[in-house]
């Protein structure tokens, strides 16, 4: 079984990721931690970024990473099996729907693909992240509205799992009860 967890920075995947996998006695595997090893497969040029981001700040290095993050993540997915896997945010939000379409096949044979956000409410939710990441808040326009308006994440996930006003056991838990929901109404 594996467990995929969607989310914008700073919502607490790798946190959940690791309170995930102990509970259904699995490995974690944190896609930022290996990220640019796979980026460097298919060609990444740290310098290529850095021109990127000196033109264009942060959004000319977004642009640049998205054919790299759609390869990390049909990677990470073939290399590893049976685990709790978190990917960092930009890994599941594509504007380009070539790649778009990539990951969904990537994703397709996952039945717990979980989208965790910190509320229902757009608002709530980013103030809740601007709370937690402030450094973000000079990119403009704000990467993690982007990241809780874009349909991608939407259409990637299997279910969304809200953290606002609860512990992160709490959260792991409702985890827990999803996925055993879902295997029982797939048997």
């Amino acid at each position: 079984m594996d467990v995929i967890l969607l989310g914008p920075i700073g919502v607490g995947n790798s946190t959940l990721g690791r309170l995930v996998a102990a509970a259904l006695g699995l490995p974690q595997v944190s896609l930022d931690d290996s990220r640019f090893t796979y980026y460097q497969e298919i060609g990444y040029d740290e310098s290529i970024a850095k021109q990127q981001y000196a033109a264009d700040g942060f959004w000319g290095l977004y642009r640049y990473w998205k054919p790299f993050e759609a390869y990390a993540v049909e990677r990470v997915l073939t290399e590893h099996a049976n685990c709790v896997i978190d990917f960092g945010a930009g890994h599941s939000v594509y504007e380009d729907e070539a790649l778009l379409t990539r990951v969904k096949q990537a994703l397709a044979p996952h039945p717990n693909v979980v989208l965790v956000l910190p509320s229902a409410d757009l608002a709530t939710s980013l103030d809740m992240l601007r709370d937690r990441q402030p450094s973000l808040r000079e990119i403009v326009p704000d990467i993690n509205e982007h990241f809780l308006t874009h349909r991608s994440n939407y259409e990637l996930a299997t279910f969304i799992v809200y953290t606002a006003d609860r512990t992160a056991d709490d959260t792991c838990a409702d985890i827990l009860r999803r996925i055993a929901a879902s295997d029982a109404r797939s048997r």
